[in-house]
């Protein structure tokens, strides 16, 4: 019997309300608080019924306390991603059995299918219930929904207890604003009244009231309660009352679903117990598994169940009535029993091929050693657990390993990718000392080598690697990944010939060998040490080779995705920018497709920088936040926030680029000594536009005094340097700053690079001739803000020398270059310059100063916005404009945000009020 909702009227009202919003496309996020039994869920499902009824798509997941360990099964139940169907759902299940690339984030990448999922779904509601019990990654993800949802036909809904107060739950709360949160309160005596008598039939006598009063409000323990008296037949219904005529029913919840459940035939109290250990929803053919029978053994059993009020739910996926249902079967089981059949489950799960996870649900309960038939299945399953549960794979393992299953570099695999780098090394270091196996050993020293070399100890790996490849016997393949390793360790501390004499002994190993894994890791140390010497003519072919052997190994699939990274920065390097971009956005959308969030990140890193470099500004800070920062690796941190810092100082904002600054101040604390030249600029820069030259200059300079190959990655330090030190009358720093552009562009064809030495000579002797060819050479490179600033040179030094013709066409095209970057700042800053010449240009709209309203919208966002308006959706807007979905998204939040509004629909409708007032 279940309980009618009664008493919530106000409630069901509400989400009527949100479910017309959702139709018209005003999604939200909901969340549904209350105790236990209090009716939440069957709030909730009569919403959806009534959603189902409109022709909305309804999902429905839940979340309990044996699945918590185990990331996304609620979004997975929910979206029935295990049923396949859909290049979506193939991929979030090859992403969970652990095929996704080297460094890849499975989970993440996995959710992000999942959030495309949902948007395509149409007018829909999610459900995820018993939020309480929520792993990170599923409240990460309700999270992301949530941000989102306003821009979505969706209404999800969750619902959750009180108790256990855990952080995940306080982060949905979070999430969801206050009018979108119910909390359901205890039936008031009359409610209760009314819901007694519904399930009685009739209204309720004295003794049945007194006895209703006892469950305080509880539409569940009131259901119980009266389920329990009727099956014992001792209420009654006379003269249209229902009373109780017998002894009363038991005195609390727990015991009054026992007293239903003592009603039940032993073969269905059987198999609930069976079902119990599964969790609160489970598969009718694993209750079959578990019990070692045929499903349609199990009919007669299920349909009692069923019809007792126990169970619900339709064909083979099932679940308890109520999570407090599940709980009294469960903790009514002995508990040495239940371990023994967690054990069992483990076992039998695992012989018919199910799914890692459910496996792994009973492995946790039951299985304290494993041995024989648990240690081979954890040796198999190992990939796909450390890709889907790494938390629970370190779990499993480090028993196995105690029980003394070979299984060492599994583990400090999976310490290394949670992020346990201290345990990962002492676990990898100790297992070197016993290991005989070759591929075992070089595996292990790629662990110990990947950890060292994020804490900047390379120099201990050399140590080892040496004594590694001082071995005898030691094969051609072998010998040859040991040595990419010592040619990386030599990279990480700096000694770049060395890095690239041992990447040649390697490459050749390794051709030698037939090893392409090893060929391809050593090439790509050939391609850094040339980047590194500013070699990029060079590198070009390294990479173009490198990627040749790459392309037909799927297991180099990370790697190919890391030299197309670094290809597009060396072709960005020399000003071939259709290329850079071409080949940062293939690698983009291979990431995005494979789910690898650390490399996807990267690209984005990297097309930032591109963009910003060719003028493109409002597509690279979209770009910047187009990744979560969890996702970007301490150096893309840093560089993004340093380009996006740069950008809104210019564009003279400086209280968002202080936020900026403000968040690369943890991650530029992991780099150490690692200068990052974007950063260096930004944090420059800051002190610039707060009054202090003197200091901003200081930051440049204890950038560029490293020397060597720093040289070429600070390259763009050394414009900003010569102007603030002839600003300030420094000319020995001017001129030291000078020789450096000199020397960088000395034999060298590359455009940006000849003319930052121009601009660099033309400031020093104030020289208009050697900056209008700067700014040339800078037109030539795809530059336009170093054309700007050559330009704004060109016109101070034309004035200087009383030339007000020439200084007042270069005046006006900076300026025109400036207006169309947004650099506000940098035009008034010429503007003053040139306001003492007696040189000024008359006012004109600047609809970058606004900040809000559709004049407050940068050109990409007026273009995004016009598109939205004639009903394009964010893929199809991607298409038009040859950008990512990820950066359209990020315009589109941006777009609600400075126009206040909610949705798609009231972008439209201001687009519609804007054309009609502009006549």
């Amino acid at each position: 019997m279940s309980a009618p909702v009664l008493g919530r009227r106000p409630e069901q009202a509400r989400l009527d309300r949100w479910l017309d919003d959702a139709r018209a496309g005003r999604g939200r996020a909901a969340l549904i608080e209350g105790e236990p039994g209090i009716g939440k869920t069957v709030l909730v499902r009569a919403a959806c019924d009534r959603a189902e009824r409109s022709g909305m798509t309804v999902s429905w997941g839940a979340c309990d306390e044996l699945g918590q360990r185990l990331p996304l099964l609620p979004w997975l139940d929910a979206l029935r991603v295990r049923d396949g169907g859909g290049e979506r759902r193939a991929a979030v299940n090859r992403l969970l059995r652990g095929e996704a690339p080297v460094g890849a984030d499975p989970v993440t990448a996995a959710a992000e299918h999942l959030v495309a999922l949902v948007g395509e779904a149409g007018p829909a509601v999610v459900v995820l219930d018993d939020l309480q019990w929520a792993d990170r990654a599923t409240v990460a993800l309700w999270c992301a929904l949530a941000r989102r949802a306003a821009d979505l036909p969706l209404l999800l809904l969750g619902t959750a207890r009180d108790v256990p107060r855990r952080a995940e739950l306080a982060a949905v709360r979070r999430a969801t604003s206050a009018q979108s949160r119910l909390r359901l309160a205890r039936l008031t005596e009359r409610e209760a009244r009314d819901l007694v008598g519904a399930l009685a039939g009739g209204p309720p006598g004295p003794r049945l009231l007194a006895m209703a009063e006892e469950a305080a409000g509880n539409p569940l323990y009131l259901t119980e309660l009266v389920d329990a008296l009727r099956r014992d037949g001792v209420v009654a219904v006379a003269d249209g009352v229902a009373e109780v005529t017998g002894d009363p029913a038991p005195g609390s919840l727990d015991a009054a679903i026992a007293h239903r459940l003592d009603f039940l035939p032993a073969d269905v109290r059987a198999v609930l117990r069976a079902a119990a250990l599964l969790g609160v929803e489970f598969a009718l053919a694993d209750v079959a598994v578990v019990l070692d029978t045929r499903v349609a053994a199990l009919v007669t059993a299920v349909d009692h169940a069923l019809a007792a009020g126990v169970l619900c739910g339709s064909g083979p996926e099932l679940r308890f009535r109520h999570p407090l249902i599940h709980r009294v079967i469960y903790d009514g089981m002995p508990a040495g029993l239940r371990g023994a059949w967690h054990e069992e489950a483990a076992r039998a799960l695992a012989a018919a091929g199910a799914p890692v996870e459910r496996v792994a649900r009973q492995f946790l309960r039951g299985v304290h050693r494993p041995h024989g038939w648990a240690a081979d299945w954890l040796a198999t399953a190992a990939p796909a657990l450390i890709a889907q549960a790494p938390a629970v794979a370190i779990d499993l393992l480090q028993r196995a390993v105690d029980a003394g299953a070979p299984l060492a570099g599994r583990l400090a695999d999976a310490l290394y990718r949670t992020g346990e780098r201290a345990r990962a090394e002492a676990v990898a270091a100790r297992a070197l000392e016993a290991s005989t196996d070759p591929d075992e050993t070089a595996d292990l020293h790629w662990t110990l080598a990947q950890c060292r070399a994020l804490d900047g100890r390379g120099a201990e790996s050399l140590a080892t690697l040496a004594d590694a490849l001082a071995r005898p016997g030691l094969d051609g393949r072998h010998r040859a990944r040991l040595l990419v390793l010592s040619a990386r360790a030599h990279r990480d501390i700096g000694e770049v010939d060395r890095a690239g004499e041992v990447a040649r002994s390697a490459l050749a190993c390794a051709e030698e060998a037939g090893d392409r894994w090893a060929v391809g890791w050593a090439l790509h140390v050939l391609t850094v040490v040339a980047v590194m010497r500013g070699e990029m003519a060079a590198a070009l072919p390294l990479f173009e080779r490198a990627l040749a052997v790459t392309g037909a190994d799927p297991a180099l699939l990370d790697l190919r995705m890391l030299l197309q990274i670094n290809q597009a920065v060396a072709l960005g390097d020399l000003d071939r920018y259709p290329e850079a971009i071409a080949a940062a956005e293939q690698v983009k959308a291979l990431a995005e497709g494979t789910g690898a969030l650390v490399r996807l990140a990267q690209a984005h890193s990297a097309l930032a920088e591109l963009r910003h470099d060719t003028g493109r500004w409002d597509d690279a800070l979209a770009g910047v936040a187009a990744v979560p920062a969890e996702a970007k690796d301490p150096g893309v941190a840093c560089c993004d926030h340093g380009t996006a810092a740069v950008i809104l100082l210019r564009r003279g904002n400086p209280e968002a680029a202080a936020r900026h600054l403000a968040a690369a101040e943890a991650p530029a604390l992991r780099i150490g000594s690692r200068t990052i030249a974007a950063l260096a600029l930004a944090r420059s820069l800051a002190r610039e536009c707060a009054g202090d030259p003197a200091g901003a200059l200081a930051v440049l300079v204890a950038s560029l005094s490293g020397g060597g190959e720093e040289a070429e990655e600070m390259e763009d330090l050394i414009p900003d340097a010569v102007r603030l030190a002839v600003q300030l009358d420094d000319r020995g720093t001017a001129t030291f700053a000078a020789g450096m552009a000199e020397k960088l562009a000395q034999d060298c064809a590359i455009p940006h690079r000849a003319a930052a030495a121009a601009y660099c000579r033309g400031v020093l002797a104030a020289d208009p001739a050697e900056l209008m060819a700067a700014a040339e050479r800078y037109h030539a490179a795809g530059r336009p803000f170093g054309r700007a600033r050559a330009l704004h040179q060109a016109a101070v030094a034309f004035a200087g020398l009383g030339e007000a013709t020439e200084a007042r066409t270069a005046f006006t095209q900076a300026d025109d270059l400036y207006a169309g970057l947004g650099a506000t700042w940098d035009a008034a800053r010429l503007r003053a310059a040139l306001r003492g010449h007696g040189i000024r240009r008359g006012p004109r709209a600047q609809h970058r100063r606004a900040r809000t309203g559709w004049p407050s919208l940068t050109p990409t966002e007026g273009r995004v916005a016009a598109l939205v308006a004639a009903g394009l959706s964010n893929p199809q807007i991607a298409d038009r404009l040859v950008l990512s979905r990820r950066t359209v998204a990020t315009h589109v939040s941006h777009i609600l945000a400075k126009l206040g509004v909610a949705s798609r629909t009231d972008i439209a409708r201001e687009a519609t009020r804007r054309y009609r007032e502009s006549g």
